[in-house]
């Protein structure tokens, strides 16, 4: 009997951890953790960013290759994990990468030579467009969208309109490119490393908790918001790899093959993420203008537009194309650094040419650039009775032209 409860109880441990750490979740699931965990940093003070990280990655970049004194670049950069943003990035990376671990499911992918020609392509489109809109479609359209600013939903628009011809483009090329197509051969991983892969997983999870812990302890105040910085960029990274969540497949997908699931996601995470920041921005928890672009109109719709047509070839969005490398997949690391390093040449040459760059003789309250201005819809038509039942209401317009296309997939362009 005692066996038979031991081996019945490992089967339930086992079954268990299946069920957590191996099946996919829902995206739904990933949706609502999400925004628990952008609500613990707006509680903090803090704000989920990603392009300020990888743009920062990018002046290293110009900095190695000599060409940061010509763009206007710092010399004295700041450390890859004293950079807020860049060490956000990279715990969300390493969450990705643990939680592929975890499952079993951490793979090295070589794609097709084209695709890294795609990858290279589709990353300098991006860094171009999230220079002009002030951010990826997290600080650009999802950070705006939960912060009542109507950028990010001139950059929804941008992104709609860029992702549909990128879809458009990137059928041509499949269809008239053979060059670069056959897939070079796997690189397979021997059952007994991949065995071990949740051990290994393990140990970088408690490895995090300790960093973090003795950071939060240090007596050092801004180590331990850093500290907040190491658990949130973790748990998106995980999160994001587990409900396989991507901006990117949000507005691509619909267009492809009329599939909805992640678009419904992503709204419903900015359906409960809007009132919450409403309330916190009401009790002064935090200043709704540090995470809003000095971009509208015509910055976030441009820029969205650009991002678009990238994010389509590059395979991903920032933090989609950030879990993804966690997981393995190359073309990503690829569009990853030309997205780093042209966004950062085009944020100088935006800021030279004072397309960009902060109106220094503005006497509002609010930035102001060439390109547009920060947008509170609050400030903007009075209060937020109105603001709320504006957000909603795209968000509910923006559901039932997805759950449309779902029955009649009209807009899908396949």
């Amino acid at each position: 009997m005692g066996d038979e409860s031991g081996g019945a109880w490992l089967r339930g441990f086992r079954d268990d951890y299946e069920k957590i750490f191996v099946k996919e979740w829902s995206p739904f699931i990933g949706a609502v953790l999400l925004v628990l965990v952008i609500v613990g940093l707006m509680v903090s003070g803090l704000f989920w960013g990603v392009f300020g990280g990888v743009k920062f990655w990018g002046d290293w970049i110009n900095n190695l290759i000599g060409l940061g004194p010509a763009l206007g670049i710092p010399g004295d950069l700041e450390g890859f994990l004293s950079h807020r943003m860049s060490l956000m990035n990279i715990l969300l990376v390493l969450g990705a990468f643990t939680a592929a671990l975890l499952s079993r499911q951490f793979s090295p992918n070589r794609p097709p030579r084209l695709e890294y020609v795609w990858a290279a392509f589709g990353g300098a489109m991006m860094g171009i467009g999230a220079a002009l809109a002030g951010g990826c479609t997290t600080g650009g359209f999802f950070n705006p969208v939960l912060h009542s600013s109507p950028a990010g939903w001139a950059m929804w628009a941008g992104l709609m309109l860029g992702a549909a011809l990128g879809v458009k483009l990137l059928l041509w090329t499949l269809e008239n490119i053979e060059w670069g197509m056959e897939p070079p051969p796997s690189i397979s991983v021997s059952p007994a490393v991949r065995k071990a892969f949740p051990f290994a997983g393990l140990v970088v999870v408690i490895g995090v908790l300790l960093w973090a812990t003795r950071w939060y302890g240090s007596g050092n105040e801004q180590l331990a918001a850093r500290a907040i910085i190491v658990l949130a960029g973790f748990a998106i990274g995980f999160i994001m790899h587990r409900s396989r969540l991507c901006f990117a497949r949000s507005f691509r997908e619909p267009f492809v093959t009329g599939e909805g699931e992640m678009t419904k996601a992503v709204i419903l995470a900015l359906a409960i993420g809007i009132p919450i920041a409403a309330l916190l921005f009401q009790k002064k928890v935090i200043d709704p203008y540090v995470a809003i672009p000095p971009t509208f109109w015509v910055g976030s719709l441009l820029g969205g537009f650009l991002f678009g047509i990238g994010m389509v070839f590059a395979g991903g969005c920032a933090s989609g194309g950030l879990w993804r490398m966690g997981e393995g997949h190359f073309k990503l690391w690829v569009a990853m650094l030309f997205f780093a390093w042209i966004g950062s040449v085009a944020s100088a040459l935006f800021k030279r040419f004072n397309i960009t760059a902060i109106d220094e003789t503005n006497v509002e309250t609010y930035e102001m650039t060439n390109v547009g201005f920060q947008a509170f819809l609050p400030d903007m038509i009075g209060g937020w009775g109105l603001t709320l039942l504006l957000g909603g209401g795209l968000l509910l317009l923006w559901y039932a032209l997805v759950r449309y296309n779902e029955s009649s997939e009209r807009f899908t362009l396949l």
